[in-house]
């Protein structure tokens, strides 16, 4: 929190408001536009001093009890306990926890050779596109040939 309670915007929205309004009576009578200027400006602000206030209330309130800071321990401190639930809510054995390992193992070994079949095919499509794009040069220097000759058949002529 700040030296004025984290109000900063509403002290110095209130210190604006106050000087116009303290300025309101003095330049009244200089110029008839300043009189509306003043009738828009100073409500205006006054609002805005409420809306600051009102709305730094409400975070004060929304964030007066911060969640705790949690210190990190280190892993030799505490001691790791692997608890492993059948699909009916009971702890498994320890055959159970090896049978769902070996499944999660084969899972994912399958899960890596899809992806890396989708790999090779990444690549050889993108080994496509740069020959497709080395034949659509080949056949605009072509084109360009063409027209740089049939240029030099005419001014021949």
């Amino acid at each position: 929190m700040g030296y004025l309670g984290n109000h900063l915007a509403t002290v110095v929205t209130g210190v604006f408001a106050a000087v116009l309004t303290g300025l309101w009576p003095v330049f009244v009578d200089f110029a008839p536009i300043l009189e509306f200027v003043f009738i828009m400006a100073v409500p205006i602000t006054w609002f805005l001093t409420v809306i600051c206030w009102v709305s730094q209330k409400s975070a004060d309130y929304a964030h007066k009890n911060p969640p705790p800071t949690h210190e990190k321990k280190s892993l030799s401190s505490q001691r790791q306990v692997t608890a492993f639930y059948t699909s009916g809510g009971t702890l498994g054995t320890p055959n159970q926890i090896s049978e769902a390992k070996t499944e999660l193992s084969g899972e994912l070994n399958s899960l890596k050779e899809t992806v890396k079949i989708k790999d090779e095919e990444i690549e050889r499509l993108n080994q496509e596109i740069a020959n497709l794009q080395t034949l659509v040069q080949i056949e605009s220097l072509k084109t360009e040939l063409a027209n740089l000759k049939m240029l030099a058949s005419k001014s021949k002529k």
